[in-house]
């Protein structure tokens, strides 16, 4: 065991792991070219839809493929562009990246957005996305940020994490978000 006791060792990323061997912090350039480590692949039979009377679950098959790097590079630059993120966080398991989150301070007065939220397939539900979403906010109210938007993608999943993180539907949908994403589900959360 290369001289190391088994506590000193790194987690066995290939396992279930627990929420505390995972650590997050800012990502450099050079981590974000490491982002088609994060399998973002997933299917449903729920997607939600938006009306005037709030947010309805509809059963409608749907699926994602994991994102290559060429994928990955076209989504980071225009969450990058389009959508102005100042700061990209990652979870890491060891060395492995594991999971990002990014955050745009301003998108009105005293609102910042979660611009992108992703965790790797084999590392969700988990708490990791908890932890990026917590640590977002915690930056976001640091810079006197009073509310938090998303333009949630519709999925069950998505929906219900975000629900649980304290957002809710918004009547005050960011008309250049919305643009972007229509079939999103728009949420706010007060800080």
């Amino acid at each position: 065991m290369n001289g190391k006791s088994k506590s000193q060792l790194p987690p066995d990323c290939s396992i279930k792991t627990r929420i505390r061997d995972i650590y997050v912090r800012q990502l450099t350039a050079e981590d974000l070219s490491r982002a088609s480590e994060i399998d973002v692949s997933e299917s449903g039979e729920v997607v939600y839809k938006s009306t005037d009377s709030g947010i309805h679950p509809e059963k409608e098959s749907w699926t994602r493929p994991s994102w290559d790097t060429r994928q990955w590079k076209h989504n980071i630059d225009r969450w990058a562009t389009r959508m102005r993120w100042d700061v990209m966080l990652g979870a890491f398991c060891g060395e492995r990246l594991v999971g990002l989150a990014s955050l745009r301070y301003t998108l009105a007065e005293h609102t910042a957005q979660i611009v992108s939220l992703h965790v790797s397939r084999d590392y969700r539900r988990q708490g990791i996305a908890t932890r990026l979403a917590e640590e977002l906010i915690r930056l976001a109210h640091e810079n006197g940020v009073r509310r938090m938007y998303v333009s949630a993608t519709p999925s069950e999943s998505a929906v219900g994490f975000y629900l649980s993180q304290g957002f809710v539907p918004t009547k005050y949908v960011n008309k250049e978000l919305f643009d972007l994403e229509p079939e999103d589900i728009h949420m706010m959360r007060t800080l």
